[in-house]
């Protein structure tokens, strides 16, 4: 499957959801629950048009920014080298929004479901595949983990992508473990997110500060 065809299929859930919306409109109240807290309970509404419409547009939006991105990044050549992979997240991460945003037409129709539980499976999905994302990711300005320690230096950048692909990963096994505890579920899922990007910004800066150190030593054995 080419760029085109993927960048195709993300569009198709772009207007899936925009479909999503116009027919459920007459069926829906004026607001809309669009919050929930974390365990499960509605806390927060919006106008409806506003939240049938919102998501759509923003869907739409970032995918024409996924779409420049390849174009306008200076190491453009980098991103070539992991393209097929950056393009099924962008294809995921749609599908992802999507999901969000059918659940929550879906609970003011009336369905009863956890919503809660159906964005922690979602985020769970989304996450796993960033980890696969970051292992696969080449040294650019907007995808991975972009520190002043990765950009400058390739072998941080690919080993601190190579940790934080696993800890993605196991983010997102630990999400959907989190479902097993119920009203504590959502800390499953944001107390590893938090650490795995804390820890991945400290890995980054100390394995760059090492690895100068060791640089400057075998210098100085040189001279």
């Amino acid at each position: 499957m080419k760029t085109i065809h993927r960048f195709l299929l993300a569009a198709g859930f772009v207007v899936l959801s925009g479909i999503v919306s116009l027919l459920a409109a007459p069926s829906l109240p004026a607001e809309l629950v669009t919050n929930w807290d974390a365990a499960g309970n509605p806390n927060g509404t919006m106008q409806k048009t506003l939240a049938l419409w919102l998501t759509p547009a923003l869907m739409a939006g970032i995918l024409g920014l996924f779409a420049v991105i390849p174009r306008i990044d200076p190491l453009r050549e980098n991103i070539a080298e992991f393209r097929s992979y950056y393009d099924w997240f962008v294809v995921i991460f749609t599908i992802y929004m999507f999901v969000v945003h059918a659940g929550v037409v879906a609970f003011n129709l009336g369905y009863e479901f956890d919503f809660t539980y159906l964005i922690l499976v979602a985020a769970a999905g989304l996450f796993y595949y960033s980890g696969v994302v970051l292992t696969h990711a080449k040294q650019n300005w907007f995808v991975g983990i972009r520190t002043p320690w990765t950009l400058s230096s390739e072998e941080v950048w690919a080993r601190t992508h190579a940790l934080g692909g696993r800890l993605f990963k196991l983010t997102a096994i630990l999400t959907v473990v989190g479902l097993l505890f119920g009203n504590y579920a959502l800390y499953f899922l944001l107390v590893p997110a938090l650490l795995t990007a804390g820890g991945t910004i400290v890995y980054s800066y100390y394995l760059y500060e090492r690895l100068d150190r060791t640089s400057e030593t075998t210098s100085g054995s040189n001279l």
